[in-house]
């Protein structure tokens, strides 16, 4: 094989390696979600909010049976915190 020929099969096998990799990376905008099974219950009452000043993170709170749910969470973010009291006297009174 000449150094020409050389030359155009590499070009050709970086190109495929390029392809390659650019159809792996796009793979993700059709990948369905994977989310676990939801119930047929839901709670969509509303929580108890709890707004902090602004730098602080707010907190939202209720109940799920017998325990209590907090969630600290910041604006818009895309993350919060969790913390759960296990057989909160508040979540099993009655009104």
């Amino acid at each position: 094989m000449t150094a020409r020929g050389r030359r155009q099969a590499a070009h050709v096998a970086g190109a495929l390696v390029l392809a390659a990799l650019v159809l792996a990376g796009c793979s993700k905008f059709t990948e369905p979600y994977r989310d676990a099974p939801i119930s047929d219950r839901r709670d969509d009452s509303p929580a108890d909010l709890v707004n902090m000043p602004d730098g602080f993170s707010n907190v939202a709170a209720k109940c799920d049976g017998p325990n209590r749910v907090y969630v600290a969470y910041k604006g818009d973010a895309n993350r919060a915190a969790l913390a759960v009291v296990a057989n909160d006297p508040r979540c099993t009174e009655q009104p």
